[in-house]
């Protein structure tokens, strides 16, 4: 599946609801799961939940651009050619950049 194809299918099943609840009270629910997906990186749990965790955590980023009209397709050719700043891959730049 495409990005732009899973961003279609998180609208169709949430886009009104989360449209209803706006973007900053859709980000708390953002917010919510990545810290679901961080207590399970931190214990190192199954494969599967982790999966899960990372799964909802990238359900509502695209719910987000959805009511935020951004296309998440679009937004990742940022890193086509590497470092958005220095342009390589992998990364070049200076850790204490």
């Amino acid at each position: 599946m495409q990005l732009s194809e899973f961003q279609r299918l998180v609208e169709r099943i949430y886009y009104q609801r989360d449209n209803a609840r706006g973007a900053a009270g859709t980000f708390v629910w953002f917010v919510e799961e990545v810290g679901e997906l961080a207590s399970e990186l931190r214990r190192s749990g199954p494969k599967a939940r982790m999966a899960e965790e990372f799964a909802d955590v990238l359900a509502w980023l695209c719910t987000l651009a959805s009511i935020s009209g951004v296309e998440l397709e679009e937004a990742v050719k940022k890193y086509a050619d590497g470092c958005p700043r220095c342009g390589n891959a992998p990364c070049t730049c200076s850790a204490k950049d």
